[in-house]
């Protein structure tokens, strides 16, 4: 791989696994410093540790995105690590899924909380960096699931939140010199789908031949694949392109 991210910091949320790991994997393969943030930084050594054995440079660090305080002590500490922030991968996501006439407040709440409210604050945060130095890169995860999903009233609301507020956020901040995207994957082979192919009593296995058939391209996604498309938004060969959420779902139209 080339070196696109050479001198660039970025900050990856939920990078302990899954597709938040694959992109803080790319984003240090092309010459990224990669602060890898999870709920704990013991929850990102592994994270780490693949990176620095391929020749990266990462560090792990542990915060709540979905709380105001901890999100300002993660973007100090990171700028205290590595000088400046020029990327922000808003990851960091959960499912809770029930039908809506089961569904808790307490499940509503969390599953919002992590994956919108937590782009929202790392956004605001890292933006006094992003427009004091007149460049920045914001790249967030919505889903195929935002145009709705049977027991994810909640993940659904939260994806499509992104949507909208990745939009707005291009507005905004595009006279700074910062580029906001999203992109939305559709089904992703990693830990939370197998969890949600046991939730309707299915073998992960089954589920990803049933999506696979229902898929154009005949096969699932792998979390490379999304790391592959937020390393463009994220990049300076893409920086005519602010406010879209990017369809990543190998051509399904639902």
């Amino acid at each position: 791989m080339g070196n696109r991210f050479e001198g660039r910091v970025a900050v990856v949320t939920g990078a302990a696994q899954g597709i938040g790991a694959a992109v803080a994997a790319r984003l240090a393969a092309e010459g990224a410093a990669v602060a890898v943030a999870d709920l704990s930084a013991e929850r990102g050594a592994e994270t780490v540790e693949a990176i620095t054995k391929n020749g990266g440079r990462a560090v792990a660090f542990g915060a709540d995105v979905s709380q105001t305080p901890e999100v300002e002590a993660l973007v100090a500490a990171v700028v205290a690590e590595f000088g400046r922030i020029d990327i922000l991968v808003n990851n960091a996501g959960i499912t809770r899924d029930n039908l809506l006439f089961k569904m808790t407040d307490e499940d509503w709440d969390a599953v919002i909380n992590v994956n919108l409210r937590s782009a929202f604050l790392m956004s605001r945060e890292c933006q006094k960096h992003f427009t004091k130095q007149k460049y920045g890169k914001i790249v967030s995860l919505s889903s195929r699931s935002a145009l709705g999903n049977r027991g994810q009233a909640n993940y659904a609301a939260s994806k499509a939140g992104i949507m909208g507020l990745t939009a707005t956020l291009a507005i905004e901040l595009g006279p700074y010199g910062v580029n906001v995207n999203a992109v939305a994957p559709g089904y992703i082979a990693t830990a939370m789908t197998d969890a949600t192919a046991r939730r309707v009593g299915l073998d992960p296995e089954e589920l990803k031949k049933l999506a696979a058939d229902q898929t154009p391209v005949r096969r699932v996604g792998e979390p490379e694949d999304i790391a592959a498309t937020v390393a463009f938004l994220a990049a300076d060969e893409s920086s005519f392109i602010s406010g879209q959420t990017i369809q990543v779902n190998g051509g399904a139209n639902r």
